[in-house]
């Protein structure tokens, strides 16, 4: 099939819709309630309608019309929640109602009744009671589903980056077993194999811009700079010697924080861009090898966005925006894996197991 449509929930600043668009579909419209990441958006993609809203404050008939579909013609609905409080970093209080945004697609996809399900989020999403309850909802409307735990490596990204991947199908679209495995529906010559730190930095090297705009990284004290450069390659603050450690880091077990102050190594995937993915107290995001943080498009170059891709927004916004997105390639690779269930005769798809 040519062009098949597609609606992005959660869009943030728009790494979804890219990848989506870079595997043929057209996206006809997207909701992002952030205004700089919604900025961001609109500077990458101006011709999809966007509504900066929240998807709570908006009804399916209403974008509906607006992009001429009925119930039923939509291709792919694509959904992002908010992860923060079923991520492993979430810390005290879980924000209920942002999780609580999760159940809030099936009222899209009740709206909308697409014919492929794309939910994408961090792998605390599989032990979280509104899941089944999700799944539940959308299976009652004649879906079958499939899932697994990802790494967006395994899709071309320069980064260790595991994610919980649920597609559902439409009944008369596809018949999936639960055991089905996503990445056998992805074409072989996407599976590139990992890309490594050292092959994205060069790539960027190879391409970037002359004055770019997010080539710049956090400034750090001399002390911090000084505790920056006494970190080996692939080190972190566990190799520190004593008078540059941190009474913070005293106090936490040996394998507490165990990231912070790490080198990225040269010859393996970058590890998780985080939204505090250029602060190098906060991960593993010290540069292979200079004694600096990451710089915003590196992170970004991490995250598989083009080296034009264009963010909006102070930096600590931009940082956040990155860290939030998904990974390009990986949504290029998961917009793949739509097309193949959709360009398939119908059939009762059981292939594999799901991936680990």
């Amino acid at each position: 099939m040519s062009s098949p449509s597609a609606i992005d929930l959660f869009a943030g600043a728009g790494g979804a819709t890219r990848g989506l668009r870079d595997a043929g579909f057209r996206v006809l419209a997207a909701v992002e309630n952030d205004p700089e990441a919604a900025e961001s958006y609109r500077k990458n993609h101006a011709r999809v309608l966007l509504y900066e809203t929240d998807i709570r404050s908006i009804s399916t008939k209403q974008i509906a019309e607006a992009v001429d579909l009925k119930r039923g013609d939509l291709d792919l609905l694509k959904a992002c929640p908010p992860c923060q409080g079923f991520s492993s970093l979430a810390k005290g209080e879980v924000d209920q109602a942002r999780n609580d945004l999760v159940l809030d697609v099936a009222r899209f996809v009740n709206g909308f009744l697409p014919k492929v399900l794309l939910l994408e989020n961090v792998p605390g999403l599989r032990r979280d009671h509104r899941l089944p309850q999700l799944i539940g909802e959308i299976e009652k409307l004649g879906y079958s589903f499939m899932s697994a735990l990802l790494d967006a490596s395994k899709f071309g990204v320069p980064q260790r980056r595991k994610r919980f991947i649920l597609i559902g199908v439409r009944a008369n679209v596809q018949d999936l077993e639960p055991t089905a495995n996503p990445l056998d529906y992805l074409p072989s010559t996407f599976l590139t194999g990992p890309k490594t730190a050292r092959q994205a930095l060069a790539h960027l090297a190879r391409h970037s811009k002359p004055s770019d705009p997010l080539d710049i990284y956090r400034k750090s004290s001399e002390t911090v700079l000084a505790r920056i450069s006494a970190i080996p390659v692939g080190g972190n603050r566990f190799d520190l010697p004593e008078e540059h450690q941190l009474d913070c880091h005293r106090k936490l077990s040996n394998r507490s924080a165990s990231g912070s102050y790490g080198r990225i190594k040269l010859d393996e995937p970058a590890p998780t861009m985080t939204t505090r993915c250029t602060t190098p107290a906060c991960g593993t995001f010290v540069h292979p090898t200079e004694n600096r943080g990451l710089t915003l498009r590196e992170a970004a170059t991490f995250q598989s966005f083009p080296v034009t891709y264009q963010f909006h927004g102070q930096y600590g916004s931009i940082e956040r925006q990155i860290g939030n997105a998904v990974p390009v390639r990986m949504a290029k690779g998961l917009g793949l894996i739509a097309r193949s269930l959709l360009d398939q005769p119908y059939a009762r798809a059981s292939k594999g197991t799901a991936a680990a």
